[in-house]
């Protein structure tokens, strides 16, 4: 069973960065995407970035030009570099990644429904 942690979450003033990274207990050729989402409360939980194994990458359009997703094989990492932070992406973030052989279309990699691990969530909080 394949277990995410994330950390890095935080509280920051506007116009300030946060990085978050999500370990993973295990990172080979059966992790074949994975994806950064955030839930605010009494929201529903959307996509931020995703990346697969080719390293294709995509973001939400409410994070481009200010979030950047990379992945560190060697240490079995995803991070997420969030810089020009806003109030309204206060959120708990979640890592997750999709484990089975299947095929996929990329232009679901934002879709939580996508993915069939999880992590716990790590609160990022922006105030203004």
């Amino acid at each position: 069973q394949v277990q995410l942690v994330e950390s890095g979450g935080g509280s920051v003033q506007a116009g300030g960065s946060l990085r978050l990274s999500c370990a993973t207990s295990e990172y080979t050729s059966t992790t074949y995407y994975m994806g950064w989402f955030r839930q605010a409360p009494g929201k529903e939980r959307e996509g931020v970035a995703a990346v697969d194994m080719f390293n294709y990458i995509m973001y939400a359009d409410s994070v481009k030009g200010r979030f950047t997703v990379s992945q560190d094989s060697a240490k079995n990492t995803l991070y997420l570099q969030m810089n020009n932070l806003k109030p309204e992406d206060t959120a708990a973030y979640y890592c997750a990644a999709q484990l089975t052989a299947r095929p996929w279309v990329r232009a679901r990699l934002l879709r939580s429904d996508e993915y069939n691990s999880w992590g716990q969530g790590t609160q990022v909080t922006v105030s203004s």
